[in-house]
């Protein structure tokens, strides 16, 4: 007669053998991909990081699009820009759910807008575009501040005199006061303890969100929601950020004129006393406080990153950086820098695009999920089926670009040396997730890059001879950290 404990394992072997053969039974339906293994599915095959070049190489053995296993939970995969198009554009609406459980949506607690779903994510989505708009994003009132930030920021340069330095910090301090200023209202100084927290709690979730324990927490949210592991500091930062969030919306509360919004909090607050009547109304403190999270760290992160990448590639090409200087010193003498000059600064607008698509810092975005059943090329997907667009694929496609593997501006311009758009350039994604803030970080790339480049020349510290562009992978994709001279024009 068997005993408890062999009872017990030959129950447990039945349900993990039962378990296994379901998942095995839906492959079936899926598109093909790597044969799963027993609990794990394709984690040891991904290394258990969604790491774009791995991405990449599964599609050249199951082609465009195919299935990958986190766990029991199948992650449908696109690769290139004809699959991604098919995707996330030509069905924009269907797929434009969040998984429901992930590790990212428990750290935003799937409210607000990156990680909300349904009639919430649409009310949030639009009160965000809406309100960013008011405040003046594509106007003179917002973009006469990103300018002030520039000055700021090239004055911290020039007091470097030239000596090596880190310019990580400096260029947080320039975008996250830009957002600040949306968001919160204010800015801060450089040497702002609050600051640094802010920056160092942002800096540690976008690093734990791409992480190995990340998603282990995806194939098995049940469980890491409960141990302990390096996953359990991202909780404790964004408790920080909504924390601090809380004070602001307090302070907020007792100084704010209802007549005259000033920040996001303010229209954000007049928006719930709105319509705190309407029964479908998802406007509360709680999203409150998610909406401005997402923005502020979505704002500050990427930017910052974009513009270390933007140095670094004209330290590493200095032809480049000289093509850059000529065009300037041609076309301005002296005035401010506006978003809309870089119509006239074709080679210069060529040098920031191919910046965001060589730097490529999203990778390979965020998941989606079908809102209901759909057909993607000859593949049925049913409902609350995972779809993961690796952008990486799109912006590095061969059939898209002239020289998809080297950083090369012509990629942007015509015979002639005009700007020319690429229907392959998706940084900011696509679709209905489209980046809320793609619009402000293109005006803060252009004035910030372009206020750096008239103001210095970039070079390696002495004794330095090699530039390092490989990339470290965390959420994004940042430069390995480095310093460089500053000496101004």
């Amino acid at each position: 007669m068997l005993s408890f404990f062999e009872l017990l394992l030959l129950l447990l072997s039945c349900l993990f053998t039962l378990k296994y053969l379901k998942v095995i039974w839906v492959t079936r339906r899926l598109p093909p991909g790597p044969i799963p293994f027993p609990v794990i599915g394709n984690l040891w095959t991904l290394s258990f990081k969604l790491h774009p070049e791995t991405l990449k190489k599964l599609a050249e053995s199951y082609g465009s699009i195919y299935t990958v296993w986190l766990g029991e939970t199948p992650l449908v995969v696109l690769n290139g820009y004809k699959a991604v198009k098919d995707g996330i554009v030509s069905h924009s609406e269907v797929l434009s759910g969040r998984p429901v459980a992930s590790f990212l949506r428990d750290l935003l607690r799937g409210r607000g807008i990156v990680m909300a779903n349904g009639h919430m994510w649409k009310q949030q989505r639009r009160f965000g575009l809406m309100t960013l708009r008011n405040l003046g994003l594509g106007k003179s009132v917002l973009e006469s501040q990103i300018q002030e930030e520039a000055r700021c920021m090239a004055d911290l340069f020039t007091a470097k005199k030239g000596e090596p330095f880190d310019p990580s910090l400096i260029l947080d301090h320039a975008v996250t006061n830009v957002i600040s200023a949306v968001v919160y209202g204010h800015r801060f100084s450089i040497d702002d303890v609050t600051f640094k927290e802010l920056i160092n709690c942002n800096h540690c979730i976008v690093e734990n969100i791409g992480s190995t324990w990340a998603r282990m927490y995806d194939a098995f949210p049940w469980l890491m929601k409960h141990i302990p592991g390096p996953h359990q500091a991202a909780f404790r930062h964004m408790n920080y950020l909504n924390q601090y969030t809380k004070k602001e919306i307090e302070i907020h509360k007792q100084t704010r004129l209802s007549e005259e919004p000033q920040d996001v909090i303010d229209y954000y607050l007049a928006q719930i006393e709105k319509s705190k009547n309407e029964v479908d109304s998802t406007f509360n403190e709680e999203n409150l406080m998610s909406v401005i999270t997402d923005l502020f760290g979505a704002g500050s992160e990427t930017t910052s990153t974009s513009l270390l990448w933007a140095l670094l590639y004209m330290v590493a090409y200095p032809d480049i950086q000289h093509k850059v200087h000529k065009e300037l010193d041609i076309v301005f003498d002296g005035s401010k820098l506006y978003y809309e000059d870089r119509k006239h600064l074709p080679y210069t607008n060529a040098v920031i695009h191919e910046i965001l698509r060589y730097g490529n810092i999203a990778a390979v975005g965020i998941p989606r999920t079908c809102i209901k059943d759909f057909k993607v090329r000859n593949y049925s997907l049913q409902k609350d089926t995972m779809v993961l667009a690796n952008l990486d694929s799109v912006l590095y496609d061969p059939q898209y670009w002239k020289t998809p593997n080297q950083f090369n501006p012509q990629n942007f311009l015509d015979s002639d040396g005009n700007f020319l758009m690429n229907e392959a350039f998706m940084p900011f994604s696509a679709g209905s997730r489209v980046c809320l803030g793609e619009q402000l970080a293109r005006t803060e790339l252009f004035i910030f890059f372009g206020t750096l480049m008239r103001s210095f020349s970039f070079h390696l510290p002495e004794g330095v001879t090699e530039v390092n562009t490989k990339y470290v992978y965390k959420m994004t994709l940042q430069p390995h950290p480095y310093k460089i001279c500053a000496v101004p024009r």
